[in-house]
């Protein structure tokens, strides 16, 4: 089943609060979307932990066989 936008960037949004979220869908398909998370808590993170602490606000709807989301193209950075 295809995942909104909204849901994306409400998980993402709820797990770091103050966050500012886009997503783009790719393909018109609910499956596949580019995400650009801008973040204060990013401050002294690297890239890895920056996206490691996106994807686990996402980890349910993308893990295992039964994930909707497919491929999400992810964009970080810290807020200034």
């Amino acid at each position: 089943m295809p995942v909104e936008a909204s849901e994306i960037s409400k998980r993402i949004e709820n797990a770091l609060p103050g966050s500012k979220v886009t997503i783009t869908d790719l393909a018109g398909d609910g499956n596949h979307y580019a995400a650009e998370v801008i973040y204060a808590g990013f401050k002294g993170m690297n890239r890895v932990q920056q996206q490691r602490a996106v994807y686990a606000a996402l980890e349910d709807i993308m893990s295992g066989p039964n994930g909707d989301l497919h491929a999400l193209a992810l964009s970080t950075k810290e807020s200034e």
